[in-house]
């Protein structure tokens, strides 16, 4: 019996793609199936980057279809990011069709280090990405990436982002110096927020991720009122006390109808320098039974590891300090995955619409 291309479509339902949880049909990947000499040849456009994935996901569907001894022509693999659905009473913004924000119920469990390393993972798949520091009170992102200065402004009103790794960056930290304590009230910071994502040129943005401070307060608030999120990542460490926050965080999101894309286990486990020896110093499982009471996925699981604290104190993330090393592998299986999960949502064709004028003339 002669191939056909119903025949490849039906075999390709069966193969998973591991960084949407869904396969290549049911997320309209699949823009074509050419068959030559009984051999399909493929175009499929990825809704996510990939481009650290590509090989990977073209040998799985070799071997997917060889299962059903279909004997595969050329693949050829692109990807398209589109803007997501947000917050019903808000529109996507100009010039970014994402905004991700990186969250965590408490301090101290490395959620800023993991924002830029996410933000960095997706620069290294080939998407345009950029990262606003939303913590006014305690900025960290202009030392994580080596920046220093003050960001330039061509009309005298907005601002050039920062840019460093192929990164774009906005931070209240660039505008004021690294020791100035910000003794603001609630009301100012929400204020500085929204100016520093609002006033800055960002330029074609893919993905903004957003470091947003520890808690659910005033900030965080504000985000899920006035700012377009398409997703966020819950940051948290196995340990009760921090899950026990990281939980609220997850619910403060769902209330606001913002989607959780996933949770990312940090400090999960330590492997001691010296000896080699593994250790679960702040308990083991907490991630993976909290995405699953949740119903989210777990991202990933990063060790407790020194190299990630100086790499990122040098203003050198993992990502672009060792980029084969296996923390930045890590890093990059979130970043597919957070994108991925993202890329399965509903998208948003508001702007794809006819505006309707009504002339009262």
């Amino acid at each position: 019996m002669s191939l056909t291309e119903s025949m490849v479509v039906e075999s390709l339902k069966k193969l998973i793609d591991p960084n949407t949880g869904k396969n290549l049909v049911e997320t309209k990947c699949i823009e074509s199936v050419d068959l030559v000499d009984d051999k399909p040849n493929l175009k499929i456009c990825l809704g996510y980057p990939a481009k650290n994935f590509a090989k990977t996901l073209n040998n799985l569907i070799i071997d997917h279809l060889l299962l059903d001894d279909i004997v595969c022509g050329s693949i050829e693999l692109t990807w398209k990011i589109q803007s997501h659905s947000v917050q019903k009473s808000l529109q996507p913004m100009q010039n970014i069709k994402n905004v991700i924000a990186v969250a965590s119920g408490k301090g101290g469990v490395g959620k800023s280090t993991t924002a830029v390393n996410l933000a960095l993972a997706l620069v290294a798949e080939g998407a345009i990405v950029g990262i606003l520091d939303a913590d006014i009170y305690g900025p960290s992102q202009p030392r994580m990436l080596g920046l220093s200065g003050q960001p330039d402004s061509q009309d005298g009103k907005s601002l050039e982002p920062m840019e460093n790794h192929g990164l774009q960056a906005m931070s209240i930290g660039f505008l004021i110096d690294e020791e100035t304590p910000m003794i603001w009230r609630g009301p100012m910071v929400t204020q500085a927020l929204e100016q520093l994502l609002t006033d800055t040129q960002w330029r074609n943005l893919d993905y903004l991720v957003i470091d947003l401070p520890p808690g659910t307060g005033d900030v965080q608030l504000t985000l899920a009122q006035k700012i377009p999120v398409s997703g966020a990542v819950i940051v948290t460490t196995p340990q009760d006390i921090a899950l026990l926050d990281a939980r609220k965080g997850l619910k403060m999101f769902e209330k606001v109808e913002v989607p959780v894309l996933g949770i990312v286990e940090n400090m999960s486990l330590h492997i001691c320098s010296n000896c080699g020896n593994e250790e679960s110093i702040f308990g083991e499982g907490g991630g993976a039974s909290l995405a699953k009471e949740s119903k989210v996925d777990l991202l990933g699981k990063l060790p407790l590891d020194i190299s990630i604290r100086e790499q990122t104190d040098s203003g050198k993330p993992s990502v672009v300090f060792e980029p084969e090393g296996r923390v930045a592998e890590i890093y990059g299986e979130i970043a597919r995955k957070a994108a991925g999960k993202l890329a399965a949502q509903a998208k948003d064709y508001s702007s794809k619409f006819p505006k309707i004028v009504i002339d009262s003339n």
